[in-house]
């Protein structure tokens, strides 16, 4: 029973004691303030705005082709007696060349009968000239006083007289015609796209000799959005002239593995929107494609070649020009003030592209813009402005990508316009 009674008061007497000992290391313990936390502003990059004179080119694509291109068709009918030996696909051809020949006897005897009935209507129109005279002369000699009837003066007979050789000549000249007709000639110079009749062959009016094709001008239809109308400065239905020519444009493309360059300019836009693209079609010129407009190394602008077509744009003499990490939203960027708080701006766009923006209003020269990324982001809101040209980046063991790199990617990934 002792025993007992001994152990239980051992054992309170170590509660107790354990108890006593944690009050009084709770009375030791000093009594901590409770303090708000200090938030620094976040820190963020920027970049100086700089005044600068770009030009905005625009790039389009499109197809070679020439200004004119019709179908050789026959006028007359007949056997087709001789070709020239340029009037074979891809064949050149100077204006007023013969390109095919029909035959022309049935032409020549035509126009023949048609020389022999204009002298004999121009025979009966003489002599009804003279006995019309006569007739007047004989009339005055009588002396009667009335007026003369048109038949007594021969009147009418003359009228006829004359309306025969009218016709007769009218007869001869269509016979010269459909003879001239039988000698098919180049309206142009340009060449030969396809041939399709040849020596032997009979044709009938209106049947189809070959496709041919000028060579003066060729033609470029680039197809336009309205923000590259902007840029170039080109009203809708542009059409160029001596004093307002239109904009220079370089035509490349690669032929056998070389790249080949040409000259031409912008001559006028069509004055219709595609309604199934909502664009603007410019039509850019090449005067002689095949002789002085060809390559330097003499290569031609080829009809139906494709080419990449750089359009000169108008100049911006007072533009800012900022990184594509700048833009938040669509029209505006942050500008720190002298206070390092930061102030939202609208900026008018006049081009963006993948890695930078060319503003023409909304930044001036000096501002600081940030470049970094702003979450929640609120005019007034203080920041702790970096230069990252300023900053070293330091690379880490396991990562090769710079911060200011990372800070950027996060913003382009998110902003677009």
């Amino acid at each position: 029973m002792f025993r007992k009674f001994f152990t239980l008061i051992g054992t309170v007497g170590g509660i107790v004691g354990i108890i006593a000992l944690i009050f009084l290391m709770g009375s030791l313990r000093p009594n901590l303030e409770r303090q708000a936390p200090e938030i620094a502003p976040p820190t963020v990059f920027y970049t100086t705005a700089e005044s600068q004179s770009v030009t905005l080119d625009v790039s389009a694509q499109g197809e070679v082709r020439p200004r004119t291109d019709i179908n050789l068709t026959a006028q007359v009918s007949g056997r087709v007696i001789s070709t020239s030996d340029n009037f074979v696909n891809g064949g050149a051809f100077d204006e007023g060349d013969i390109l095919i020949k029909i035959e022309d006897a049935e032409y020549r005897a035509a126009a023949a009968g048609a020389r022999a009935r204009v002298a004999q209507a121009e025979q009966a129109l003489r002599m009804e000239e003279a006995e019309a005279a006569l007739a007047r002369r004989d009339f005055d000699e009588l002396g009667s006083g009335d007026e003369p009837s048109e038949l007594t003066l021969r009147i009418p007979q003359l009228a006829q007289a004359r309306a025969n050789f009218e016709a007769a000549q009218a007869e001869l000249q269509a016979a010269r015609l459909n003879l001239e007709r039988t000698n098919i000639r180049a309206p142009f110079e340009g060449r030969v796209r396809e041939r399709i009749a040849g020596v032997g062959q009979f044709v009938s009016p209106g049947a189809q000799l070959g496709r041919i094709f000028s060579t003066d001008i060729a033609e470029i239809r680039l197809a336009l959005t309205d923000n590259d109308l902007a840029k170039l400065g080109l009203p809708f239905a542009f059409v160029e002239t001596s004093d307002n020519p239109g904009p220079d444009v370089i035509m490349t493309a690669f032929i056998a593995n070389e790249n080949h360059e040409w000259k031409g300019r912008i001559a006028r836009t069509e004055g219709a929107i595609d309604a199934a693209t909502r664009q603007v079609f410019a039509i850019a010129v090449v005067d002689d494609p095949y002789g002085e407009g060809a390559a330097q190394d003499g290569t031609p602008l080829a009809m139906g070649l494709f080419v990449d077509a750089a359009i000169e744009g108008k100049p911006y003499d007072n533009a800012i020009v900022l990184p594509r990490s700048a833009l938040y939203g669509r029209d505006t960027v942050y500008r720190i003030l002298e206070d390092d708080t930061i102030e939202a701006r609208t900026v008018s766009i006049v081009s963006a592209d993948r890695d930078t923006i060319t503003l023409a209003s909304g930044v001036s020269p000096g501002d600081r813009i940030v470049t970094s990324p702003l979450r929640g982001a609120d005019d007034g809101d203080k920041v702790s402005p970096a230069d990252p040209d300023a900053i070293s980046p330091t690379l880490n063991e396991d990562d090769e990508t710079p911060p200011s790199a990372n800070a950027t990617a996060q913003n382009t990934s998110g902003d677009s316009l």
